[in-house]
């Protein structure tokens, strides 16, 4: 909820007292009595306590809860306590000098703990101000607890603005404590005296301290996803077909490997994990969920499930969806047929600037300097960097990646540079190792190094000069040996100018750099994309004789494809896994890709209409020639050659017609094409 009020307004006015008392005592009595000395956080409080039929002549909370009770409430908000406890003992002294006492309450108004003068403390237990009993408004009236849950912002409350005569002689302070990844309440800190002990830093105090508690939470939820991660990371390495997906003990999302999309999908499920995703199920108090609860979803009945504990408590959950070899049918599968499946040879396509890219990057390969790939978003800067890796004396080490955007710094370090034992708290006691040293006698991928925050560059910076590094929390280095392969899609010559990339690592990782073309700059790579792309999926998903009709081809080749190959990937992909049949009609495209496009729109920034004649001609120049390697694969075969392609057989007809392809027709049948080979 939005802060009411001006600043003005959140802080009482005692001098006001004897004022807000008659207007509270016509408000109780049935009257409509109006004081501009009542504030509309107090005046709204009222409103709801009448509604809620509050008694205004209660002096005191409801009972305490018995102390079996009140352990099971305290264990369900023991991170709460664990976080604000110990910021709490640090002000008793201060509290003790002021007659005052520090409160914590959970999202329900349940006090958990209470420090401060002890002086007060049997009049605060008098009215239920103790562990045990619920400060709500409707249980207690207008109180800075209540009223502070019930508006979500910091309230002060004093004297005769407490709706419950009992209650009118104290003054108290209160604001919220939210969770700091999604911002909801995990409780409340309030500060609560005499009426004589009114000061208006008790309000500055526990906005302060909330804050301090809401930083102390960050860290350990921080610290918690890092073990979480490091139990999980044999799972989420390789390449293997199974889904996984980890999410912390509130089923908010961690991690999830590239695999939990099309897993899913080939269930029939169509689930989006951004940074909003939350496993519906859980019950947060006990962090457990049953999937068969009504409110889990449909898809996790195919899922196994692991609780991942660390001495009883419950860090999280790993939810592991088959892969397809676990659930493909016994159907014979056609696979993509290519010559290499390493290195290079997995860059589909003979368009000359691709080309180009590709022999750059073969012939910086075996050199030992750093590469910086250049490139748009989906282009494959992985598959070039797995190329130059392979194509190497360091292809028989290891390669490893690893994505700079989207990680905080704490994160991100810990994943670069590793930790050593009691680096903090809840880290393995051996520690355990970064990105940079499992890269040791292989190549390390870092993409998206444009996103690397700037005081983490000037480390990194210093392990590719020393060739050392050291782990977090340790003082004794590490040699390492290992060649560096970047990329990004900003432009860090301009990032260098505004202050957000160090100029000496730009020199350092830029040693030499590869460009690599957007789709829409090799548009006559579409039709081998296209085939290559329907061919590898139909094998991955175990399916059988899947083509594209003309509409749909048409909507492909003539699509402007912003996000380059891997948004072709995708819609190849989606398109094949909705399809009904053998034929993918256009209407199962993804709507962007159907929608009509002016031609202009689908060529590079700058391309005059002059240049659209050429750039036509090569696209069809390029896919007569794919049509007739398809046709000698496969001896001349119509049937085979248009399944391979992604295409009807009577638009392979039609296109065999179009391209003057009969002669090589009858020549692949004459030679029986490329059989045996």
């Amino acid at each position: 909820m939005q802060q009411t009020g001006t600043p003005m307004d959140w802080f009482s006015s005692p001098q006001h007292d004897a004022g807000i008392m008659t207007a509270w005592e016509h408000r109780v009595g049935g009257g409509e009595w109006h004081s501009t000395e009542v504030r509309g956080v107090v005046d709204d409080s009222w409103q709801r306590c009448l509604v809620g039929q509050v008694n205004p002549a209660a002096d005191r909370a409801p009972p305490p809860l018995g102390e079996d009770q009140l352990m099971r409430w305290q264990g369900a908000s023991d991170r709460l306590i664990s976080a604000s406890l110990p910021l709490m003992q640090q002000t008793r002294e201060l509290l003790t000098q002021t007659g005052t006492v520090m409160l914590l309450a959970d999202p329900d108004g349940m006090v958990l703990k209470h420090e401060g003068d002890m002086r007060i403390i049997e009049p605060a237990h008098e009215i239920g101000l103790m562990p045990g009993c619920n400060w709500t408004e409707l249980n207690c009236g207008t109180n800075a607890i209540g009223t502070a849950l019930a508006l979500g912002q910091p309230v002060q409350i004093h004297g005769a603005e407490h709706f419950c005569a009992g209650i009118k002689r104290w003054t108290c302070s209160a604001t919220v404590i939210r969770d700091p990844f999604d911002g909801h309440v995990l409780g409340v800190i309030d500060v609560s005296g005499l009426a004589d002990t009114y000061s208006r830093y008790t309000l500055a105090l526990t906005v302060s301290l909330a804050g301090r508690i809401e930083s102390r939470l960050a860290k350990d939820a921080m610290q918690r996803r890092l073990r979480v991660l490091d139990r999980c990371a044999p799972h989420l390495g390789g390449n293997g077909p199974d889904g996984v997906l980890i999410v912390d003990d509130r089923g908010r999302l961690v991690k999830a490997n590239a695999q939990i999309v099309p897993a899913l999908r080939r269930l029939g499920f169509d689930v989006q994990f951004d940074a909003s995703f939350v496993l519906p199920g859980l019950d947060t108090r006990s962090g457990t969920f049953t999937v068969a609860s009504a409110t889990a979803p449909a898809w996790l009945r195919q899922a196994h499930v692991e609780i991942l504990r660390e001495d009883g408590d419950v860090l999280g959950f790993m939810i592991v969806i088959p892969g397809a070899s676990a659930v493909r049918s016994a159907i014979p599968v056609t696979r993509p047929h290519r010559v290499e499946t390493r290195g290079f040879g997995r860059v589909v396509g003979d368009s000359r600037v691709l080309r180009a890219a590709v022999d750059k990057a073969r012939q910086l390969a075996p050199s030992k300097v750093p590469v910086l790939l250049l490139g748009e978003t989906g282009v494959g800067k992985e598959l070039f960097a797995q190329g130059i890796h392979q194509a190497s004396e360091r292809a028989n080490g290891p390669f490893v990646a690893l994505n700079c955007g989207g990680l905080s710094k704490d994160l991100l370090a810990s994943e670069l540079f590793g930790y050593a034992e009691g680096a903090f708290t809840g880290a393995r006691k051996s520690g355990a190792a970064g990105k940079i040293e499992a890269a040791n006698g292989g190549t390390l991928f870092l993409d998206e190094i444009g996103e690397m925050p700037l005081d983490i560059q000037p480390h990194l910076l210093r392990v590719l000069e020393e060739n050392e590094i050291y782990r977090l929390g340790e003082n004794t280095p590490r040699k390492v040996d290992f060649r560096l392969v970047a990329a990004t899609h900003r432009d860090l010559k301009d990032a260098i100018g505004k202050g957000m990339f160090r100029m000496d690592l730009f020199y350092r990782i830029a040693v030499t750099t590869v460009s690599i073309p957007s789709l829409r700059e090799r548009i006559e790579d579409l039709p081998a994309l296209i085939a290559y792309w329907l061919e590898h999926m139909r094998g991955s998903y175990g399916l059988q004789d899947r083509s594209f009709d003309d509409e749909a081809y048409a909507c492909l080749l003539n699509y402007s494809w912003p996000g380059n190959v891997r948004e072709l990937r995708n819609a190849i992909e989606g398109s094949l896994l909705l399809a009904d049949g053998p034929v993918i009609s256009a209407e199962k495209l993804p709507a962007e890709v159907r929608a009509p496009v002016a031609p202009a729109a689908c060529g590079a920034p700058g391309v005059t209409s002059a240049s659209e004649p050429s750039t036509e001609a090569s696209l069809r120049m390029a896919e007569a020639e794919t049509i007739r390697r398809a046709l000698d694969r496969h001896a001349g075969n119509l049937t085979q050659a248009a399944n391979q392609l992604g295409i009807a057989k009577s638009t392979l007809y039609e296109k065999v017609r179009r391209y003057e392809l009969v002669a090589a027709v009858s020549h692949a049948r004459r030679t029986g094409g490329l059989r045996g080979t």
